[in-house]
């Protein structure tokens, strides 16, 4: 099973990600970008406030496709948890908006559309839910992804990712303290476990 935690920079997912390591110790943890080189160029695109949109989906893409091919799909072969802070909506999301202002007519679509031919679909995604203005406070809207404006928007692409698929996507309350979110979370995985079992 692939459980993806997806949200707002500052939402708390990774702090939520970093729990799971202690209450499911079995599970297989992940993250994009990755610590790949791929990773590592995608990374310095992100600190990068000039780097091309375009370029920038391209480089997140590839990080993806690799992450797949060494990590996820050879866990999910061995019937391993998989839980990964970040996956393929938060490109959709995330580059969605980047490429809001270019010459894409449907930026999400044509991201979407690229994934479709190679990526693995979450079998849950957990969203945790708090305003583009709490985010970008909490996260100290270090570079052009952490701004205010620019999440209100990623958090629009958020909400047309759950309206098309609501069965896929669990919404947590993130304005709750750390310690109920992560008592939430940990308790829809274990209710996905055993579903599963």
């Amino acid at each position: 099973m692939l459980i993806t935690l997806e949200g707002l920079d500052g939402s708390g997912k990774t702090t939520v990600w970093e729990a799971l390591h202690d209450s499911h110790p079995e599970a297989t943890f992940t993250r994009e970008p990755t610590e790949s080189w791929y990773g590592e160029a995608v990374n310095r695109a992100i600190d990068d406030d000039g780097a091309d949109p375009l370029a920038t989906l391209f480089l997140f893409t590839a990080d993806h496709a690799d992450h797949l091919s060494r990590t996820i799909r050879p866990a999910l072969e061995n019937d391993e948890l998989v839980i990964s802070d970040r996956y393929s909506d938060s490109r959709y999301a995330y580059q969605a908006a980047a490429l809001s202002g270019s010459d894409l007519t449907r930026p999400m679509e044509y991201i979407r559309g690229i994934h479709s031919a190679f990526t693995r679909e979450p079998d849950k995604t957990i969203y945790i839910d708090v305003d583009p203005e709490t985010a970008a406070a909490r996260s100290g809207s270090t570079n052009q992804f952490e701004d205010a404006a620019f999440l209100a928007q990623v958090e629009s692409n958020y909400e047309r990712l759950i309206d098309a698929e609501p069965e896929r996507f669990v919404r947590v309350d993130g304005t709750q303290s750390p310690e109920a979110v992560i008592d939430t979370v940990e308790d829809v995985v274990d209710r996905l476990r055993g579903s599963q079992s």
